[in-house]
């Protein structure tokens, strides 16, 4: 008799125990497992954020110095089409600002005005000028363009646009400017460690560099 209570005490644990493992089961997930999962999101989260910032300030500086590339081919385009030689100043008037400008005077012998600190300000020089007039230039200034926050200027010398296609740079004191080398010469935009480059060379053409 005892031998049975005792058999059925047991039968009713085992009953007890299926159904507090069929309880855990439909629960899903015990804190331990929750806690595992919050940390594994954690440690993801910690690498997938500045990978994605890296994906992110990569693709900006990629579209600036596609900006930048266009406004070079638009230089020289203009500088033939306009047979006037056109000037892409960099830094200018202020760090990260860049403008396409008509060279006031020739090439031999440029007017006072066109090296002034104030020759790419809008303010002084609009755009679209006023008139056509060749008497009263500049006539093919263009508009001033920023590079957006964080991203600066690496090495970016003026380029001198003339209308036979041929880019040039200024080279000391020399004028004309001499024709840029065989060796060409690189317009960089630069964010943190990253650096996209544009080089040009004396015949006119302009490769943005794909890195």
């Amino acid at each position: 008799m005892a031998a049975r209570s005792r058999g059925k005490a047991v039968a009713q644990l085992g009953g007890v125990a299926r159904q507090a493992f069929r309880a855990a089961s439909a629960a899903g997930f015990t804190l331990v497992d929750m806690l595992c999962v919050v940390a594994v999101f954690g440690l993801l989260a910690g690498v997938s954020v500045p990978v994605f910032q890296n994906v992110t300030e990569g693709y900006k500086l990629g579209q600036t110095i596609r900006e930048v590339e266009r406004e070079l081919q638009g230089a020289r385009l203009k500088a033939v089409t306009s047979n006037r030689p056109l000037r892409v100043r960099f830094n200018c008037p202020a760090a990260g600002q860049y403008r396409t400008v008509e060279l006031i005077g020739s090439t031999s012998v440029p007017a006072t005005g066109d090296g002034a600190a104030n020759r790419c300000q809008e303010s002084v020089y609009p755009s679209p000028a006023g008139d056509n007039n060749p008497l009263t230039r500049p006539n093919h200034d263009g508009p001033m363009r920023r590079l957006p926050d964080g991203i600066t200027f690496g090495s970016a010398a003026t380029l001198e646009f003339w209308p036979d296609g041929s880019v040039h740079q200024q080279s000391g004191s020399t004028l004309p400017w001499p024709v840029v080398g065989v060796a060409g010469t690189s317009i960089t935009v630069v964010k943190g460690s990253v650096t996209k480059r544009i080089d040009v060379n004396g015949v006119g053409k302009i490769t943005l560099v794909r890195e």
